[in-house]
């Protein structure tokens, strides 16, 4: 696809602010909407939105189909009379600046329940559930009994569960459906929630010209719906444990490489029945969705086989992936791919001969820019057009925090490179990206608030402490949106500017 030339910032639902402990779905994320109308930005750019799970993390879910309940927005809850006002009344005194996850996901389940039995005694949206369920019956109720079971083992991961369970036997999980009816419909019901409030919001962003650019993770969880549900399309042993695992060998995120866990596919299987899960999960993936950022995107050219049970990522192997027939099923199901290519890493030839093949944006961050070599990729002035060009993303520290702890000959050409003393680092890069030849130019909210490593999203191959950074409302300011709304302006990327150049045409 081609991309017109526009800008946008990158924040996950999780991290707006808001009275219950995390960013929603709800009245803040409206009033983000509107700010990034405001600015003359076209795009919101967030993280995977599946049921986080290990580490809290948005790349470690549930499930591949299914919506964070933790993201269900209670306001919303109450304008649909699932819940009264006095329902919040107990609600615990939340951080503002950060997710307390464990508090939070009390909270909300706590709240989430008592939306369910009001349900079910007014049957409020009766039939907008039922249709959902017979929609999305697909992944739903392998998701909501996955969830259920797990619940009666108190949340432990399916390894651990009796054999019966693990290998699906039929007679067992048919007896467990009709005994805990209530229970697997409770997380239908979340699910349904969950899509209902995005769907709203979604259509909202739209109507404001803010297109959403979502993410895939390229690999699922072990503990996840899809690997217990469908375990013939994953390495396995007899026994249903991975026999090999994801991750990535040593770059310049870590040391030691990334130790992911996440079961690898066996592409044969997928091949046989055409990618079935992977085109539905792609389809699925772009309801919610305008552009989807296609994680690890080397990994379907070639990805790096860890022996499972090692301590680290070092000792593995390259293997190749579907290439470009996945992409090419792709293209024949979907009729175009609005899809962005994550290529960074360690990337061969291969990769890049893939990504240009089917004319998908690769991504440049200027953080990774300054080695002092002119010819350096990541350097603004050797971006293509076809590119998402970012000061950083969620796993980077955000610019100033790179620049203070950056070494003294990187920052030395930084400064030479871009003709400042370093005292303005984050506008800095941004300007930098906003007035390359990119198309799409994005940054984190926490860059144009000038934060330091306080404001991390993410630390790489760290396995908690992550995700939990939130901005406070009175940050999102209309202050902050003239800055933003200038350099959209000066640099050609407002979409004030490309909706008056489309109605002079």
């Amino acid at each position: 696809m081609k991309y017109k030339r526009s800008a946008g910032i990158l924040l996950h639902p999780s991290s707006l602010p808001g009275p219950d402990g995390i960013g929603d779905l709800g009245p803040e994320a409206y009033r983000w909407i509107s700010f990034l109308k405001e600015t003359g930005s076209s795009l919101w750019q967030v993280l995977p939105l599946g049921p986080t799970g290990y580490g809290d993390s948005p790349y470690q879910c549930f499930s591949a189909f299914a919506g964070n309940p933790y993201l269900i927005s209670p306001a919303l809850l109450v304008d649909d009379e699932f819940l009264e006002m006095s329902d919040l009344e107990r609600r615990p005194e939340f951080n503002d600046d950060h997710v307390d996850f464990g508090e939070v996901i009390n909270w909300k389940l706590s709240l989430l329940q008592k939306s369910y039995e009001r349900f079910q005694k007014r049957k409020l949206l009766k039939k907008e559930f039922d249709a959902f369920k017979i929609s999305e019956e697909e992944w739903l109720l392998d998701y909501a009994l996955f969830m259920s079971i797990k619940e009666t083992y108190g949340g432990a991961s399916w390894e651990t569960w009796d054999n019966s369970y693990r290998i699906r036997d039929k007679k067992t999980l048919d007896r467990f459906k009709e005994n805990n009816r209530e229970k697997i419909e409770s997380h239908m019901f979340r699910q349904f929630i969950f899509f209902r409030q995005w769907t709203n919001l979604k259509k909202y962003a739209n109507e404001n010209d803010i297109k959403i650019i979502g993410d895939i993770p390229i690999f699922v969880a072990f503990d996840s719906a899809d690997a217990w549900s469908h375990p013939d399309l994953f390495f396995f042993s007899k026994d249903l444990k991975p026999t090999v695992v994801a991750g990535v060998p040593p770059d310049y995120f870590s040391a030691t490489g990334q130790l992911w866990g996440n079961p690898l596919y066996r592409w044969e299987m997928h091949k046989a029945t055409g990618y079935e899960w992977w085109v539905k999960r792609i389809i699925s993936t772009l309801k919610l969705y305008d552009v989807v950022r296609l994680d690890h995107f080397r990994g379907f050219v070639n990805y790096w086989e860890i022996p499972a049970g090692n301590p680290t990522a070092e000792i593995g192997r390259w293997v190749s992936g579907p290439s470009a027939e996945f992409f090419n099923v792709l293209l024949t199901k979907l009729g175009k791919l609005p899809i962005i290519a994550e290529d960074l890493g360690e990337i061969s030839n291969e990769v890049f001969e893939l990504r240009d093949l089917f004319d998908l944006p690769g991504m440049k961050i200027c953080q990774f820019a300054f080695s002092g070599d002119p010819n350096e990729l990541f350097l603004p002035h050797n971006y293509p057009v076809n590119c998402v060009a970012y000061s950083g993303t969620h796993d980077n520290d955000t610019a100033l925090g790179w620049y203070l702890s950056a070494p003294e000959v990187e920052k030395d050409f930084y400064r030479k490179y871009m003709a400042q003393s370093g005292d303005n680092v984050s506008w800095d890069l941004i300007r930098a990206v906003w007035a390359s030849v990119a198309a799409t130019a994005i940054a984190p909210l926490q860059d144009f608030l000038s934060l330091g490593s306080e404001g991390r999203m993410n630390f790489p191959g760290r396995a908690s402490g992550n995700w939990s950074w939130r901005v406070t409302t009175d940050l999102i300011n209309s202050h902050l949106a003239s800055k933003i709304a200038e350099i959209n302006f000066i640099y050609g990327r407002s979409s004030k500017i490309i909706e008056k150049k489309g109605k002079n045409t």
